[in-house]
Order: structure tokens, then C-alpha cells, then sequence
């Protein structure tokens, strides 16, 4: 058995969206990593696999060299796609990761997953595979997808710079009804130094083939308790992933039905409101005409209308009250009368003084203020008369 570790490199490219590859590139792919993953560390207990991607904004590393099989499938989960697959730039990264690799007795292998157009030259990669060579690093390349003569020949030249003792290798892969996977698991990529392999990668091959129909994910629990965990385990969150999903969809398609909604019902409202008002508008507008044209007619009737109709609407204690105010009015001025008459016969208002202690009737002030009551007071006429009398005697002096 190998002690090694690996370095598995993504391509997580926009290409990889394409369905050549049932379902597509990137889920094939990702199929292929798994069980690659699963050989690798079945085949001996301290192998280590790290797993990183080569395009979107660079290369990252997704797990270092690791011998936790759940930890290597988790980091599968939720990959973006999208850019260009960095090939150079990858290949460099991963041998860092490599070096620093906590057990140095473990020979160093990458494995390069490339499913989209090479855009280096051919001179390039030689360089950085005899680099590879120099670093004691092994290279397996997986070439997928694009069907381009200029790609093979780039690759099969950067595996022939690194290849020492045909301990890399390429696999060419063309689209078809197989999966990639299914292709991939007779050859050394998947089975290692053509050793046949682990009984994990026995029983995955067996289940790519149809032969295992007993397993969950072809893999007897009671051979490997561990790995049948871990797989079950990556397939349950990947089944909450897209439930999650689902539901979310699910959901902004209520809020939009009911924002949908709600416009509709806004709209009713504001037509329902624009026809009352119009309504109330009609209604002003015909009492208001009418109102001139009765004005128009006659106004000095419609003051009468109303003036009788406010008097009818009158309240009956108004009434009372008026009819009593009249009457008061009317007994004053009698009073008034007759104290006149009484103040004009002399002989009762002398008796009157007569009978008033400390009064005496042949006072001559009394007498003066008992002719002034007597003699009713001048008209305006009158007092005319004398003013222009007494001028003119004046000017007579």
C-alpha cells in the first residue's frame, strides 16, 4: 500500500454548466472526486486528500491534505460556478499545499480535473512540469469536455515533463451515456499504481456496474461503518439543502401572488373612492344651481320664504317671551301717562307736598318747579324760534 497524499484540483468553471455529462460536467465531476476521495483514504489509513477549485476570483483551497473522509465531502457542498479555469496558477497552488504536508514520508500526487479550454502555452506548462518532476510530485490529469486537439496535445505534454517512472497519467474521457466516473474506475487515476485497488474502490466499482444492489451508495456498513456514515451524512444535508431551497422558492412565489394581490385590491379601493367623489361632486354641483336659479328668480320672495319659514321654526317660549316684552313696553307707557295727568292737576300735588314734613307749598323754589313739571317742555321748533328771536333783538340794539 502507497502512503500518500493527494491534491485533487476542481474545475468549477462556467463550461461546467454544460449537460454533455449527465447531470451536468460539474455534478459528474463532483461524483468522481467523491469516490476518488473514498479510494484514496480506504486504501491506506494514513492517506491524506485535499481539495481545492481553479476558477472564480483564483484558486482556493477547500480542505488541506486531511484523512477525515466527512470533512473532504462536506467541502463539496454549495461550490460556485463561474469564470475561467486558472490551470497554471492551480497546479502551483496545490504543490504548496502539498509541501506543506505534516507527514514528509508521503509521496505527493495531484490530480487535475480539466474540462474547459487550456489558454497557456504549451512552453508554459512544460516548464512547470519539469518543475513537478524536480518537487518529486506526481500528476494525474482528467481531460473532459471541450474535444480539442490543441488541449490534448498541451496536456499530454505537461504530463509527459513530469512523468518519472510512469507514475502520472492521463485519462481522456469523451461525452457519452457513461459517466465520468464510470470510465474513471479502471484506470490507475482511481485504482493507484494498478494494484487493483481498496475494497472500497471494489465496491464502488461494483456498484457503478450494477453488481451491488443491497448497499446504500455501494458500500457495506459492516465493512466500513465509518465511510457508510459519512456518505449518508453528506447525502442527508445535501437533501435539507435543497428542500431549504424549495421552500424558499416556494415562499417568494406566495409573497409575490399576495403582493399581486394587494396591488389589485388598492386599485378597486382607489376607483371605488374616485367614483364617490365624483358622486359628491354631481350632488354639490346641482344644489348649487339650483340655489341660483331660485336666487335668479325672485330674491326678494326667497328672503320672505325664509324670513316665514324661520318664524314658523320659531320655538314657542320665544314666542312667549316676545308677546310679554310687547305687553311690559305697553304698560310703561300707560304708567308714563298717567303720572303726567296726576302732575298736571295742582291741588293733589299740593296736597301731596303738604303732607311731606319740612315742605312748604308757598315756597317760591316749589312753586317755580311745580309750573316747570306742568309746562310741557319746548319743541325743537320752538326753541328755533326763540334763538332767532332773541338774535334779532340783538342786533336791534
Amino acid at each position: 500500500m502507497v502512503l500518500e497524499a493527494t491534491m485533487i484540483c476542481i474545475d468549477n468553471s462556467e463550461w461546467m454548466r454544460n449537460g454533455d455529462y449527465s447531470p451536468t460536467r460539474f455534478q459528474a465531476q463532483a461524483d468522481t472526486v467523491n469516490l476518488i476521495c473514498g479510494a484514496k483514504t480506504q486504501s491506506n489509513p494514513e492517506n491524506t486528500v485535499g481539495v481545492m477549485t481553479m476558477a472564480g476570483k483564483g484558486p482556493r483551497v477547500l480542505v488541506t491534505p486531511t484523512s477525515d473522509l466527512g470533512k473532504i465531502l462536506a467541502c463539496m457542498h454549495g461550490l460556485e460556478v463561474g469564470g475561467e479555469c486558472n490551470l497554471a496558477s492551480g497546479i502551483q497552488v496545490a504543490q504548496l499545499a502539498l509541501k506543506h504536508r505534516q507527514n514528509k514520508k508521503q509521496q505527493q500526487r495531484i490530480i487535475v480535473f480539466v474540462g474547459s479550454p487550456v489558454n497557456y502555452d504549451k512552453k508554459v506548462l512544460e516548464m512547470i512540469g519539469r518543475k513537478l518532476k524536480k518537487n518529486s510530485v506526481a500528476l494525474d490529469i482528467v481531460n473532459f469536455g471541450e474535444e480539442d486537439e490543441a488541449k490534448t496535445e498541451k496536456l499530454e505534454a505537461l504530463v509527459a515533463s513530469v512523468n518519472n517512472n510512469d507514475s502520472s497519467h492521463i485519462v481522456h474521457v469523451p461525452a457519452g451515456p457513461n459517466a465520468l466516473s464510470d470510465v474513471l474506475i479502471s484506470t490507475p487515476i482511481f485504482t493507484g499504481d494498478g494494484e487493483g485497488g481498496s475494497g472500497f474502490a471494489a465496491a464502488a466499482a461494483a456498484a457503478a456496474a450494477g453488481g451491488v444492489s443491497g448497499f446504500d451508495f455501494g458500500v457495506d456498513p459492516n465493512l466500513d461503518p465509518e465511510l457508510a456514515l459519512a456518505l449518508r451524512v453528506s447525502m442527508e444535508e445535501e437533501r435539507a439543502r435543497q428542500e431549504a431551497a424549495a421552500k424558499k422558492a416556494a415562499e417568494e412565489a406566495t409573497k409575490q401572488e399576495k403582493g399581486e394581490q394587494s396591488t389589485s385590491q388598492d386599485a378597486t379601493m382607489s376607483e371605488s373612492e374616485s367614483d364617490n367623489k365624483a358622486d359628491l361632486m354631481d350632488d354639490e354641483n346641482a344644489l348649487l344651481q339650483q340655489a341660483l336659479a331660485m336666487s335668479m328668480d325672485d330674491p326678494v320672495a326667497s328672503t320672505v320664504d325664509t324670513d316665514m319659514s324661520e318664524a314658523a321654526g320659531m320655538d314657542q317660549d320665544l314666542a312667549l317671551a316676545l308677546q310679554l316684552s310687547v305687553q311690559d313696553s305697553t304698560t310703561e307707557q300707560s304708567s308714563e301717562t298717567d303720572m303726567s295727568k296726576l302732575l298736571a292737576d295742582q291741588s293733589f300735588v299740593s296736597s301731596i307736598l303738604a303732607s311731606l314734613p319740612g315742605v312748604d307749598p308757598n315756597d317760591p323754589s316749589v312753586k317755580d318747579l311745580l309750573a316747570s313739571m306742568q309746562t310741557p317742555p319746548p319743541t325743537t321748533s320752538d326753541e328755533k324760534k326763540d334763538e332767532d328771536k332773541s338774535s334779532n333783538d340783538e342786533d336791534k340794539k
